[in-house]
């Protein structure tokens, strides 16, 4: 992590998600990635840090990253955020449809934002990097040369494709072409502790990866028994 910028990454809840904040140093303003399961905790280590959480980052609206009800559970998430502390949640413009079925949040909650777009947290820019296969509007964010990878790219794997809205050849050119195209020294922090080890390597991932060393996406589609 580069001294450049604040980063901490959380582990909460019972599926062994992480959480994220990432901010200014300086500023002392920071993001939070895919809260949910304990906003309590979360804002507490902001508030331990000496850092304000300003905005609210999702990588994509499964309840287990963005809050809200699946399989008979009901999971704290941004709808509790942003009731203890008023901030817009950007989500990736593909998901906005999804985001009522599952959660509390309106249209109005939200920020819909597109590849390629960036955030400014105090002077630290954030940039949205578009990664569909697990859902449709799944997405990473790199900031100083981190990726937070939520469920597109893990430690050694990467986001289940067996879903209602996965597309395995779309996670194919996420692996294979717009991830693995980023620097190797790039230092991956995944969306679940699923590993011997919290963060990796773009570098890594590219030589260990098996996800990440089909040439093709027939051959990726058939390793997925697609």
């Amino acid at each position: 992590m580069s001294n450049r910028i604040y980063l901490r990454q959380l582990e909460v809840g019972s599926m062994q998600n992480y959480a994220y904040l990432v901010g200014d140093p300086e500023t002392r303003e920071a993001a939070v990635i895919d809260a949910a399961w304990d906003i309590d905790a979360i804002l507490a280590v902001a508030r331990e840090d000496g850092m304000t959480v300003t905005t609210s980052l999702v990588t994509h609206f499964h309840p287990d990253h963005l809050g809200g009800r699946f399989m008979g559970m009901s999971v704290a998430g941004a709808a509790e955020l942003i009731a203890q502390v008023p901030m817009k949640v950007h989500i990736h413009k593909a998901e906005t449809e999804y985001v009522g079925k599952v959660s509390d949040l309106s249209q109005t909650d939200l920020v819909p934002v597109d590849a390629g777009d960036t955030i400014t947290v105090g002077k630290v820019p954030i940039t949205f990097v578009h990664t569909p296969g697990h859902t449709p509007g799944s997405q990473c964010f790199l900031v100083d040369g981190n990726l937070i990878s939520g469920d597109t790219l893990f430690i050694g794997g990467c986001g289940r494709t067996d879903l209602p809205g996965s597309d395995p050849a779309a996670m194919y050119q996420s692996l294979n072409h717009t991830l693995r195209n980023l620097p190797d020294d790039t230092v991956v922090y995944p969306g679940h502790n699923y590993a011997d080890r919290p963060q990796s390597t773009i570098g890594h991932e590219k030589a260990r990866n098996l996800y990440m060393r089909f040439a093709s996406v027939e051959e990726f589609l058939g390793f997925m028994g697609r």
